[in-house]
C-alpha cells in the first residue's frame, strides 16, 4: 500500500490534492501535515509538523516511513517572502533539505515530491518565448531564489540517491486561494462592490504582465500522475506544470468584470506594482505530457467563474456578522 505524506496541509492546494489522491488511489495511508495540528475541511486530521525543526521531521518521517513525499509547505507569496525574506529562506530552502534528508535516511526508496516554481526562471526565456526545463535558473525575487535554491539542492541530492522529482509550477488559481494572489483579488474585490461594501473602483497593479494560469485542480492531477508513474520518473526529473499559453493579467480582469452583476471602474494602484516584475511568464510542458500523460484540461473562463462564485460566498457571509462578530 502507498504511504503518502504531505507538507503544507493547511495551504490552498492540499485539499484539492487531498481529494485527487483520494479519487484517483483508492486505499492508501496518508500523513497530512501543517504547522499546527488541526481539522481542516476537505483532509480531515493534520498532524502538527514544523519543517523547520530538523529533528521533528526526522521523527514523524521514521516513524512514518512513507513511499511518497509531497513536499508543499512554503512561503509562496511574493510578496511575504519580501516581508520577510530570512523567514522564506528558513522555511522553503532549510525546510526542504529538512524533509529531503528525512526521507533519504528513514526512506531512500520514496519519490520526494517538490513544489517548485515558475519563479526560478527569471525574465529571459528561451527560443518561443517560454520557459523548458533545461533554461538557467535567473531568478529577480526573494521567493524566486528561496525556490531556487530548494530545487537546485534537491538536483543535488538526487545525485546522492534521493528519488527527487521538481514539479515547477506556473500560476495556478482557483476556489480557496488567498486575496494576495491576483485573480481572488481581482474576484473579491468584484464581489464587494456588489453588496454594496466597496466603491464601484476595482483597484489593480500591472495589467500588462502575462502568465501561464492554471486550475488548481489541474495542477493536483499533475501531481497524482506524478505519484502514480514515479517507477518511472527518472531520479532529479524537473517537469514544467504549465499550460502553455501565458495569458495577460489584464485580459482575466476583462472576463471577471463581464461576470459582474454591476458595473465597475478600474483604477491603477502605485502600491500594487511590484518591482522587477516579469514581464511574461510562460512555460513549455512538452516533458510533463510525455513523461506524466498531463496536460492541463480546464477552461480558465470557467475556473474565473468558480472563484468569484467563492468570493460571493465569502462576502455574503462576511455581511451577515455584526460589527461585534455574532451572526
Amino acid at each position: 500500500m502507498m504511504r503518502i505524506m504531505l507538507t503544507g496541509g493547511a495551504g490552498f492546494v492540499a485539499p484539492h490534492l487531498t481529494a485527487a489522491l483520494r479519487a484517483a488511489l483508492g486505499d492508501f495511508a496518508f500523513l497530512p501535515t501543517a504547522q499546527t495540528t488541526a481539522r481542516i475541511a476537505g483532509i480531515g486530521a493534520v498532524q502538527a509538523l514544523d519543517v523547520t525543526d530538523a529533528t521533528a521531521v526526522d521523527q514523524l518521517v521514521g516513524a512514518f516511513r512513507p513511499t511518497h513525499f509531497i513536499h508543499l509547505a512554503g512561503i509562496s507569496a511574493l510578496s511575504a517572502a519580501a516581508v520577510d525574506p530570512n523567514l522564506a529562506w528558513e522555511i522553503n530552502v532549510l525546510g526542504t533539505l529538512n524533509c529531503a534528508r528525512s526521507v533519504l535516511k528513514h526512506a531512500p526508496g520514496a519519490s520526494f515530491v517538490f513544489a517548485s516554481s515558475s519563479q526560478v526562471y527569471g525574465n529571459r526565456p528561451g527560443p518561443g518565448g517560454l520557459f523548458h526545463e533545461t533554461d538557467l535558473l535567473e531568478p529577480t525575487s526573494e521567493y524566486g531564489a528561496t525556490k531556487a535554491a530548494a530545487d537546485l539542492a534537491l538536483g543535488m541530492l538526487a545525485m546522492q540517491g534521493l528519488r527527487s522529482v521538481r514539479l515547477r509550477l506556473f500560476n495556478h488559481t482557483g476556489p480557496g486561494q488567498a486575496e494576495t494572489f491576483v485573480v481572488p483579488d481581482f474576484a473579491a474585490q468584484i464581489a464587494r462592490i456588489e453588496r454594496g461594501a466597496q466603491a464601484p473602483v476595482i483597484k489593480v497593479g500591472n495589467l500588462e504582465a502575462k502568465r501561464d494560469f492554471l486550475d488548481v485542480r489541474d495542477v493536483a492531477e499533475a501531481y497524482v500522475a506524478t505519484v502514480r508513474r514515479s517507477d518511472a520518473l527518472p531520479s532529479g526529473a524537473v517537469l514544467n506544470i504549465c499550460s502553455g499559453r501565458p495569458v495577460s493579467v489584464g485580459a482575466l480582469l476583462l472576463q471577471l468584470l463581464a461576470l459582474a452583476h454591476v458595473k465597475i471602474a478600474v483604477e491603477i494602484d502605485p502600491a500594487r506594482w511590484r518591482e522587477n516584475d516579469i514581464p511574461v511568464l510562460g512555460g513549455d510542458n512538452a516533458r510533463a505530457r510525455a513523461l506524466l500523460d498531463w496536460t492541463a484540461r480546464r477552461d480558465i473562463a470557467a475556473t474565473l467563474a468558480d472563484i468569484l462564485d467563492a468570493q460571493r460566498e465569502l462576502a455574503s457571509a462576511a455581511s451577515s456578522v455584526t460589527p461585534g462578530g455574532e451572526p
